[in-house]
């Protein structure tokens, strides 16, 4: 098959997808092309199946029906290598088995771009360490990386997908375990990485006022096979968003343009919410 230039960011689309988990259907025939200069939250209750999507979109997992292109080529038969220098997975959760620098975990994603007998070279020691400080991790760069707090690790975890410098980023939870000022900083961090190239990030969210307002698209499943796809502002509604997640939520204003979704106030008690 014929490979194109890993500088330019890919298409991805589903085709007719479907996803299954046991008897359950996640998603049905869902079809949608992801493009370059977006930045995709992928919302949805939880089991909705936003890991089993993700992982699908990367091609480490088969879906029931339906397939996944990149490029026009069916992600099974991109070659591995290449593969992974168009897209980077970060996965909802890492266990570390052995002591090793945090430096060292990082240049792990650089292995699709190694020569010879695989040993890292400058450029990569040194995306390494621009990735660290694009996220403010440079002086734990020399830490046994058992050493740190959850939230410490989550910030490794996408420092090492932004080392692999793949134009795609498939991203599962990478908010998970930070603290607000840290979420903050990682979604600006991924702003500015979409804005200084053709690049696309995709990645699974419980917050949907972050997603509002860092995220370009959405993507929400509500865990039945149906989900809802577009700008930002026109899937994260209170009407989709209150049916996906089974409870009413409503959008307040502060006056000057911020808004919010927050949920509706039950009118009694043990009064139930109407349906939506």
């Amino acid at each position: 098959m014929r490979t194109d230039d890993a500088s330019r960011a890919p298409r991805v689309s589903a085709q007719h997808l479907t996803l299954r988990a046991g008897t359950r259907t996640l998603l049905e025939d869902f079809t949608h092309t992801f493009y370059p200069g977006e930045i995709w939250c992928i919302a949805g209750p939880n089991g909705a199946g936003k890991t089993t999507l993700i992982s699908t979109l990367a091609g480490v997992m088969k879906s029931t029906h339906g397939h996944v292109e990149m490029d026009g080529v069916r992600i099974a038969d991109w070659p591995g290598v290449e593969l992974a220098r168009r897209r980077a997975l970060m996965t909802q959760s890492t266990r570390d088995a052995f002591s090793a620098r945090v430096l060292d975990i990082v240049l792990l994603n650089r292995f699709p771009h190694l020569a010879g007998w695989g040993w890292e070279r400058g450029g990569d020691r040194a995306a390494a360490h621009a990735a660290l400080d694009t996220l403010g991790l440079a002086p734990l760069a020399a830490r046994d990386v058992l050493s740190l707090s959850g939230g410490e690790r989550q910030r490794v975890a996408l420092a090492a997908v932004l080392c692999q410098d793949a134009p795609l980023l498939l991203l599962d939870e990478p908010l998970a375990h930070l603290d607000l000022h840290h979420q903050i900083d990682c979604l600006e961090v991924l702003v500015r990485w979409v804005e200084a190239a053709p690049r696309t990030v995709m990645f699974s969210c419980h917050d949907l006022n972050l997603a509002r307002r860092f995220a370009t698209h959405a993507l929400l499943m509500d865990g039945n096979g149906a989900a809802h796809a577009g700008p930002v502002r026109d899937v994260l509604t209170p009407r989709l968003a209150s049916r996906a997640f089974g409870y009413p939520l409503v959008q307040i204003e502060d006056g000057s343009g911020h808004e919010a979704l927050v949920p509706a106030l039950r009118t009694g008690p043990g009064s139930a919410s109407k349906p939506l």
